[in-house]
């Protein structure tokens, strides 16, 4: 039986500008910028003040930081903070009356409410993150260039320029002849046969670079292998491994290619160097001419000072110098000048009332991601303080999400959002935050320590090992115990893996 009633519930929801904040911290100091520059153009109430970079480099360090930050939260009204605003848009009441309209608060500077970032004291980088426009031929143009000029009519060409387009980036042909046969007929509406096209094919393995258009790895080295100097020193024995123990090679049975192919150690040796000096990708030279390059620029700075003691540096990408559009102000003033009983003029104080709110607002959100920032930031610090110090991999203590969000009073999310797209400087290179975040694993006399350190630990016995007899996962295993970790082997082998350390059989070297 269906009847109507009513009820209370209590409902936690986030506000349109609680969720553009979110959004906003997990902007990396990179796309800041561009964020900015996006706000900017879609409320002409907010302005970018524009100033010289200065020559030397400096920095806003945690304590400047600090202050800076304090004192820009001063407010002359408590309903410019983003926590007790709701979407500036919606804050006007459309029935309001002119005279209704208080704009005293929008006639003061933009100095006496400090909505500019003092930044006299920030780290002004010069470098930005950028696309290097490359002048250099695509892998693509590259192959068509040597279609051009190679002996074909118009037909064959056509066949060539379809198996080109038809090999990826890394140089193989994954398309079968067969298909080919049809998607030159849909394509061109020309007949072909499979063995015009496995002849044209056959040309183009002659292409540069060596290798190109192979449809598998054996065939991509044995092109190679064909097109190497007959006299070279251990050709005819890595060729003869490449038509017969390609299967052997590719798992490293060196015992057992030796066997069959009856030949000393060291000519083996040289066989094997020949196999890998060859290129199992050819069309990753061309990789560097088309992919974009990206260069990372970190949002904090950790240093040591004179002291010995470690201090924050907050990139001043961070902290721009934002403020309400002079002209916006004067318009308000022009307003109050001529009265407030024009109703021809209501519309447009509520247009302009309503962006001068928005700019306010985003100018709060910025100083409410250098806050939430710089404080996690400096309790990340304090946990991993012996790691910033000496940069050793193995003083990383154990450290979750959860360690932070309990110490700053921040929610998990917010402390995952920091972590996953920002960046730290330090003496020792640049990380990201999350790198810091690890589980722990306990040693046998109880202590807890971070999963990183013995992944540290199981990297530096790999790269130490004897490569004629790597180590298996169950010695790797004995080793870390005897070190006092308390380890399983198929945690090994987890780590091993992540750490993209192969089997021991594959790091096997004669």
């Amino acid at each position: 039986m269906l009847k109507q009633g009513l009820s209370q519930k209590l409902l936690q929801k986030l506000s349109p500008q609680q969720i553009q904040l979110m959004k906003l911290l997990q902007v990396p100091t990179v796309n800041l910028d561009q964020r900015i520059k996006e706000e900017i153009e879609v409320n002409p109430a907010l302005e970018e003040e524009e100033q010289e970079l200065p020559q030397e480099e400096e920095m806003i360090f945690m304590k400047d930081a600090e202050k800076y930050i304090a004192e820009s939260i001063k407010e002359t009204n408590d309903e410019n903070t983003i926590s007790e605003t709701n979407d500036p848009a919606e804050s006007i009441d459309d029935e309001l009356e002119p005279d209704d309209i208080d704009i005293s608060e929008y006639l003061i500077n933009d100095s006496d409410n400090e909505y500019e970032n003092n930044t006299e004291n920030s780290y002004n980088i010069k470098q930005e993150s950028r696309s290097i426009p490359s002048a250099e031929t695509t892998f693509q143009e590259y192959l068509m260039d040597q279609i051009q000029t190679a002996h074909f009519d118009e037909k064959e060409k056509l066949i060539g320029l379809q198996i080109i387009g038809s090999i990826d980036e890394d140089g193989y042909l994954r398309r079968s002849i067969e298909a080919m046969v049809d998607d030159i007929m849909f394509a061109h509406n020309i007949a072909c046969t499979e063995s015009e096209i496995e002849n044209i094919l056959i040309e183009i393995h002659g292409f540069d670079p060596p290798g190109v258009g192979a449809r598998d790895l054996k065939e991509c080295l044995s092109l190679q292998l064909e097109r190497a100097h007959h006299d070279l020193l251990g050709i005819k024995l890595a060729r003869q491994i490449i038509d017969e123990y390609f299967e052997q090679f590719t798992k490293k049975h060196y015992k057992k290619i030796q066997k069959s192919v009856a030949c000393s150690e060291e000519e083996l040796k040289i066989a094997i160097d020949l196999l890998l000096h060859l290129n199992p990708k050819p069309g990753s030279t061309f990789e560097r001419g088309t992919k974009k390059e990206t260069y990372i620029i970190p949002d904090f700075y950790i240093i040591e000072n004179s002291l010995g003691k470690l201090e924050i540096g907050l990139n001043a990408r961070n902290a721009p110098e934002l403020r309400i559009n002079e002209g916006y102000r004067n318009m308000m003033k022009s307003y109050e000048k001529k009265g407030k009983n024009d109703p021809k003029q209501k519309e447009a104080v509520q247009f302009i009332k309503s962006k001068i709110d928005s700019a306010k607002w985003f100018i709060e959100a910025i100083r409410q991601r250098q806050r939430t920032m710089l404080n996690t930031m400096e309790t990340i610090l304090a946990h991993q303080y012996d790691f910033f110090l000496s940069g050793d991999e193995t003083k990383i203590k154990p450290m979750i999400l959860k360690d932070i969000a309990e110490v700053t009073g921040l929610d998990i999310s917010t402390v995952s959002r920091v972590a996953n797209s920002k960046y730290v400087q330090t003496e020792f290179g640049v990380f990201l935050l999350k790198y810091f975040f690890s589980e722990s694993l306990s040693t046998d006399t109880g202590e807890e320590v971070s999963t990183r350190e013995v992944k540290k630990i199981l990297q530096d016995i790999i790269e130490t090992e004897g490569k004629n007899k790597p180590l298996s996962d169950q010695k790797l295993t004995g080793m870390l115990q005897k070190k006092g970790y308390n380890i399983a082997r198929r945690t090994v082998a987890k780590y091993r893996e992540q750490l993209g350390i192969s089997v021991a059989r594959l790091r096997k070297e004669l």
